[in-house]
């Protein structure tokens, strides 16, 4: 079996953190070090009928699969390069209609089972590290998690039963462990989820709260761009993680989710875990005690809020008078956390940018664009000073507050707002990707 290998990157083995990539040539800021095509994926089920099931373009008039009617192409030849793994779902959706209910990581893991079955040699998704190599982490699993793994096969045999064939119990809870800690979110220029897929050779890139580079999307492709100048010798690292938050914070989420500490400059700096956690300028500062109690508040709100969205959004399809409803909740859950924690927090704290940040997407479905607004310019100030130079989620936020004052008719600041992000985005997307283009397009119609 050949291994191709990647020009300028290569695998080698990074001390404390097992294997990793490395350059072997300069990379400025800006510059493409690899692509890399899904080995498998899967579109969200919310973004049906918007995007192509097998390309992931983005466009109106997409063509339905006859048979389930709930899948969509942009012509014959996509619809017939997806066969192979719509085929796993297509007649299952038929037989349970709406209680047709698999995870996305159970439809991401029966893709890379069906792939698995009909392959003899490495995919080009492969050459530095192959699907069968990710790390499972299986014996740091909680019991929680390892109840979850469960819960995901047994959702496998009874969706895809009569379409699969199951390697045994145990390799199915080492695939789901894989899955689990090496998938990829794909996301569009908002960061709004279009669906999950495995780039084997990214998941090679171990991590840093200083990354030089950062990970976006082409379609099915994820493209890792220079966002730091690197050097020959240089590991290569991005992020893993929401980089918004205070060191401990962000050392808990890799711990759960990817099992380690991180001991980056940022890290053992805590160069800006001050500006993150200010306080509010007061006559009579709070107490320490005080102080920790409002974090400890904060932490679980953002779990209560995370919890109440997804039961609300079970709710969504029962019509536009349980969404507003739900919608309404939700806002004011943000609004009296925000109106608590700014007893102590100042507006620039994460924590209550957190929740400004839920409110503006609760606005934003509520079509409530002065609301979304007025949060967004809120945000966007503080999002640049916490975030590395290039980051998407400060991108995000100027392109999301861009488009809202041209839909409110404030031309200028429009345009203003859009150019920002798309000097952002030109480092970490490139100058040709489409969203580039499509960006350019919404400013030369405002000329």
């Amino acid at each position: 079996m050949k291994t191709e290998g990647i020009d300028g990157i290569e695998r080698f083995k990074s001390p404390g953190k097992g294997r990793g990539l490395r350059a072997t040539k300069h990379f400025k800021v800006g510059d493409l070090l690899f692509s890399c095509p899904a080995y498998a994926y899967v579109l969200t089920v919310s973004e049906r009928g918007a995007h192509c099931e097998f390309c992931f373009t983005r466009k109106e008039g997409l063509s339905k699969c006859g048979k389930c009617k709930k899948a969509f192409y942009c012509n014959v030849d996509c619809q017939k390069g997806d066969w192979s793994m719509h085929k796993l779902e297509c007649s299952a959706m038929c037989a349970y209609g709406e209680n047709w209910s698999p995870s996305e990581t159970v439809r991401l893991t029966a893709r890379i089972i069906a792939k698995q079955k009909t392959l003899t040699e490495r995919t080009v998704s492969e050459k530095l590290l192959l699907v069968k190599e990710l790390e499972a982490h299986l014996s740091e699993l909680d019991n929680e998690k390892r109840e979850m793994n469960q819960t995901d096969i047994m959702a496998l045999h009874h969706f895809y039963s009569k379409h699969l064939d199951f390697p045994d119990h145990n390799a199915l809870t080492v695939l789901f462990a894989q899955v689990n800690c090496n998938g990829f979110t794909i996301e569009d220029e908002e960061l709004s989820h279009l669906g999950s897929a495995v780039f084997p050779d990214v998941a090679l890139m171990n991590h840093s709260c200083c990354p030089n580079v950062i990970v976006t999307y082409k379609g099915i492709d994820a493209e890792v761009r220079a966002v730091q100048d690197i050097s020959p010798g240089d590991e290569v690292l991005t992020s893993y993680i929401d980089l918004l938050y205070p060191t401990e914070d962000r050392n808990e989420r890799l711990r759960d989710s990817y099992f380690f500490t991180c001991d980056c400059k940022e890290c053992t700096t805590k160069a800006k875990d001050k500006a993150k956690m200010k306080l509010r300028q007061l006559s009579d500062p709070p107490k320490p005690e005080a102080v920790r109690d409002m974090l400890r508040y904060s932490r679980n709100i953002i779990e209560d809020f995370r919890r109440a969205k997804h039961c609300k959004n079970i709710l969504y399809s029962s019509g536009l008078s349980h969404k507003a409803l739900c919608c309404g909740e939700l806002l004011e859950m943000c609004e009296l956390s925000l109106d608590k924690m700014g007893a102590i927090f100042d507006d620039t704290n994460v924590y209550m940018l957190h929740m400004m940040y839920q409110a503006m997407g609760v606005c934003l479905y509520l079509e409530d664009w002065d609301g979304a607004m007025s949060y967004g310019e809120k945000i966007i100030k503080p999002y640049s000073m916490h975030y590395p130079t290039y980051s998407l989620n400060v991108a995000s936020m100027y392109l999301k507050l861009g488009r809202l004052y041209l839909g409110l008719e404030k031309r200028s600041m429009g345009l203003k707002a859009l150019k920002k992000a798309l000097v952002i985005m030109e480092v970490c997307h490139g100058k040709d990707h489409h969203y580039i283009g499509d960006i350019k397009k919404e400013m030369e119609l405002q000329k």
